[in-house]
């Protein structure tokens, strides 16, 4: 199946696509902030580059696109019907990278949490942010 778009306009929309301050970022930023929890963004330093650092629980947070990050069995993860290979590829190696920065936190005494974009969705968004306050917390 052809794309549905001329490579000019693809290459428009994929330039679009931001990797920092994303919606669902955004939201569990506003979200940590107005329930007094401090943190920083973005920790070169840090194996994967972790979205949101919270030093204070020492635990930081990946805010995960579904398609992105190859979200199994999620209605928002599906492989492109062009370019099919080149994509499963490109998908599959940022699960590896994303276990891997996981497995090298952890190792740091790190704690680790994944938020996906379909857990900010309107229907699950507030089931999701008040298990990631208990989550940081512990209570």
């Amino acid at each position: 199946m052809a794309d549905v778009h001329n490579k000019a306009t693809r290459s428009y929309n994929m330039s679009r696509i931001r990797s920092k301050d994303t919606k669902p970022e955004m939201l569990v930023r506003k979200f940590l902030f107005a329930n007094g929890f401090r943190y920083r963004l973005h920790n070169k330093k840090l194996p994967g580059k972790p979205d949101i650092v919270l030093p204070k629980y020492k635990t930081v947070i990946f805010v995960h696109g579904c398609f992105w990050h190859g979200h199994q069995n999620c209605r928002y993860f599906k492989i492109p019907q062009t370019r099919t290979q080149w994509w499963t590829n490109k998908i599959d190696g940022n699960i590896v990278n994303d276990q891997k920065a996981v497995k090298a936190l952890k190792g740091a005494g790190w704690k680790v949490i994944v938020v996906w974009g379909c857990e900010l969705k309107p229907d699950n968004k507030n089931t999701t942010l008040s298990g990631l306050k208990e989550a940081i917390t512990g209570k």
